[in-house]
This record gives structure tokens, sequence and C-alpha cells, in this order.
């Protein structure tokens, strides 16, 4: 089975994360609209450009060139210090964020990562659709945008990405290498620096194109396995996976906001529910259970709350997500409108871990009126199983519940 990779990129970190942080201090002035760059001390006049607006790059400044020089070009140039620590932050809270999402997540650095979208391919209508939505999620989030490039290799993924920015979603399959990618200057490949487009150059290989339909054998007699790897890179073969680190996984959740604020509590049961298929969907594709449930709830004020509770066996069952976070809600609601919903879990076990009965279960297997039995238990997950495999071959629309087919619109990044 071929797998669909996502490589998400975030748009000129540094100044995009350096923006947010400023405008969530009381700054008025946003540094992506004006001519601004990370860098080093202005004032001294030295360092290098760690990253820049679209605005400064009409002055033909370039990530890299001195301060010194970016300064002579624009002189009224908007130079912030770094902040990595800030940085690290930023980067720690998108990472757990995506892994909320899909927790197939390779991160390569501060700023970018691979997604193995296969797994939750079929909560979604299409893989654009899905990371459409992500990068529309994380704006509403985080107040930055990202690239997100799309194929069945990472490599090409990876280029992808880079295509026109920002906050532009693209994708790059191997049947549209030669459409796509052919034309651009080898230079474009991910992989080829300076000295490789030099060498190449020499020997009359301007495009990605030429490279590709180069002999290897005369690429490694020049660039020795480098260059091997370059041709293939040209004609989109990659065998490498994402690699994610499951250890980091710890917990996963959905939230959405509403295209309107909310106070009836039938309709915000019907939105619980949908977020409890969504969250369960992603726990069973992760092989995972939880043991412990929150809900948030964000005012139309823009207070939150949220409350959680444990549970007393592991589950990955939405009906059992949604009870429990149903029930969280009436213990927190003051019946404000509700502007946006959250559901998470964590304490996450393995599914094939051996799950203990609680005692109200032991109970059960001698009470003919208990509600739940272990009985129930296994034939809900025999539906799940089911389900999944319905909607993973026919599409998440494949099946509705009845009680949710009554909301007039549904919220605009709830998949």
């Amino acid at each position: 089975m071929e797998h669909t990779i996502f490589h998400i990129d975030v748009n000129s970190a540094f100044l995009s994360w350096s923006a947010v942080d400023r405008l969530e201090k009381g700054e008025t002035i946003d540094l992506r609209t004006i001519p601004s760059v990370i860098g080093g001390d202005s004032a001294k006049r030295h360092g290098i450009v760690l990253a820049k607006s679209i605005p400064a790059k009409a002055y033909h400044i370039s990530t890299g060139e001195p301060l010194v020089h970016a300064l002579s070009k624009c002189r009224t140039l908007v130079v912030v210090p770094p902040d990595h620590s800030m940085y690290t932050k930023k980067s720690h809270a998108l990472m757990d964020f995506l892994k909320n999402i899909c927790p197939d997540i390779e991160q390569v650095s501060i700023d970018e990562c691979y997604m193995d979208f296969t797994p939750i391919a079929a909560s979604y209508t299409s893989p654009v659709a899905a990371a459409t939505k992500i990068k529309d999620d994380i704006f509403k989030e985080f107040g930055f945008t990202v690239n997100i490039g799309i194929s069945n290799r990472k490599v090409l993924a990876k280029m992808a990405s880079d295509f026109k920015k920002p906050d532009l979603v693209h994708t790059l399959y191997v049947d549209e290498i030669e459409k796509k990618m052919w034309s651009l200057p080898v230079s474009s490949l991910y992989m080829c620096g300076k000295s490789s487009v030099e060498e190449l150059r020499k020997l009359e290989i301007l495009t990605i194109g030429d490279l590709a339909q180069a002999d290897p054998a005369i690429l490694e007699l020049h660039l020795k396995s480098h260059g091997r790897l370059l041709w293939e890179y040209a004609n989109g073969i990659d065998t490498s996976v994402v690699e994610p680190i499951r250890a980091d996984v710890k917990g996963v959740g959905n939230s959405t906001t509403m295209p309107q604020d909310v106070t009836d509590l039938k309709e915000i049961g019907n939105i619980l529910l949908l977020l409890s298929e969504s969250v369960a969907n992603r726990l069973r594709s992760a092989n995972q259970m939880a043991s412990m449930v929150s809900v948030e709830i964000k005012y139309s004020t823009f207070v939150k709350v949220s409350h959680q509770t444990t549970l007393a066996a592991p589950t990955s069952n939405a009906n059992e997500i949604y009870r429990t976070a149903f029930s969280l809600f009436q213990q927190i609601w003051d019946e404000s409108p509700v502007r946006l919903l959250g559901i998470r879990t964590s304490k996450l076990t393995d599914q094939t871990m051996p799950v203990q009965m609680s005692l109200f279960e032991l109970k059960s297997q001698n009470d003919s009126a208990a509600s739940h039995t272990p009985f129930d238990v296994q034939k809900s997950a025999r539906l799940d199983k089911a389900l999944d495999s319905i909607r993973q071959k026919y599409g998440s629309n494949a099946i509705t519940r009845a009680s949710t087919m009554d909301i007039s619109k549904k919220p605009r990044n709830l998949k």
C-alpha cells in the first residue's frame, strides 16, 4: 500500500513567530506586513539575516546575507533580534497540535515535519481537503501560516511545500514531476547546493529535467554518490518513510470553532458527538486507547474553561468518549454563548495491552439489568472496526449518525 505524505513547513518561521509573539504582547504593527528581518544587532550593524518578511524581499534582501548589506538596501528596515527560547516553545506547541491530528509525525527541524497522512485518510474527503483544513486550523490556533506539500514520496512532498508561498497547499505526486518539477532550475532541487549546481552547470545540466534525463554514471563520476542521489530525487525516487517517535504521543484531541456562538444544549451535544467520533477514530488509527478525557470551552468573551476526568477503563469508543465529554461539559458550562468546543484524551495505552475490568463490569456479568456488559464492549469494538473499514473504503461521510443530521451548518474547522 502506497502512503500519502505531507510536508508541513512554517512560512518564514523565525519572523512569523516573532511577529505573533509581539502582537500577543500588545504590539500594533505586524512585522510580516512591513520590511523587517530577524537578525543581529542593528545598532552595531553586525550579524546576518535569519528570516525576512515578504515586503523585505521586495528590496532584494535575502536570508543569510550580512545585516549591514540588508540595511543599505532599505533604510526603514526593522531588525528584530532572534529569540530562540520562544521559537522552541512555538515549535513544541505546533508539533503537539499536529500529533493530536495524526501521531505519525517526523520532525526534521524546528519549523518543519513530515506527516504520514495514510492512517487518518478515511476521516477526510481528500488529501488536499485535509491539508487545507490543517493549515487553516494552524493559523486559527497560532496566528502564523504554513505551506503543506503532498506526495507519495517524502522528497517530493518537501519539494511541493517549497512551491509558491505563503499559506498554500501543493501536490507533487510521481506522475506530476515532469509537468511541475522538471522545468525548474537544478538549484530548486532538494539537496542540490551551490557547489553541485556549479558542477552540473559545467555538464550543461541546468534544469531538474536535464538532471533527470542525464546518465547517472556520469553524474557519479563528477559528484560521486551525491550525483546518484540528485538523479534519483530528480526522478522522484525515494524509498524513505516517515519515522515518528511514538513515545512523544501523549494525547489525541480535536476542537472546533463554531460559525456563530451556540447556546442550544442539543446542538452542543451534537457537536461534542462529532468531536468524539473524530477523536475515537484517531485513537484507533494510532492503535491507542485513552484513560482520561478532558473538555475545553471557549466562550464568546474568549474566556476558557476546562475539566477532565479519569475513565474506569481505557477506551477508543466514540460513545464512551461522548458520554464522558458531555457530562464534563454540563458540569462546567455556565450557559454563556459558546465559541469553541474541544475534546482531548490522554493517558494513552496500546490497544494490544490487556484491559482490567472495572468492578461495575464484573458485577454486570451477574446482573441482567446492567446496561454495560463485557459482551456489549466487545460488540461495540467490532462495530467500530466495521465502521472504520467502511469509511476507509467509501469515505468519511459514508455513514452518518441520524442524531447529527439536523445540524444546519457544520462547524467550519471540524472534519
